[in-house]
C-alpha cells in the first residue's frame, strides 16, 4: 500500500528514493536547506489545494526531517518491520 506522503512509489527507483538520493547530493547542510524549503512550499499552498491535510502531512515530513527524525524509520519501528 502507498502512502502519499511518507513514501509515494512514484518517488522509488529500486531501492531508493528521491528523498535520499536528494540528501546524498546536497550534503548535509545543503539537505537542511532543502527542507526548509519544502516546509514552506507546502505551507504555502495547503490552503489553495483540496488535499490541504496531504500538503500539511508533507510539510511536518520535511519539518521532522530537518529535526534529525526520519518518519519512515519511525514508522517501520511502530510497525514492528
Amino acid at each position: 500500500m502507498t502512502d502519499a506522503v511518507l513514501s509515494p512509489d512514484h518517488y522509488r527507483q529500486g531501492d531508493i528514493e528521491a528523498i535520499d538520493a536528494i540528501r546524498s547530493a546536497l550534503g548535509p547542510e545543503g539537505f537542511a536547506a532543502y527542507c526548509r524549503g519544502q516546509v514552506i512550499k507546502y505551507l504555502w499552498r495547503c490552503e489553495h489545494k483540496s488535499a490541504r491535510a496531504d500538503d500539511i502531512g508533507k510539510a511536518q515530513f520535511y519539518l521532522a526531517l530537518l529535526a534529525g527524525d526520519d518518519p519512515r524509520v519511525m514508522r517501520s519501528r511502530d510497525s514492528g518491520a
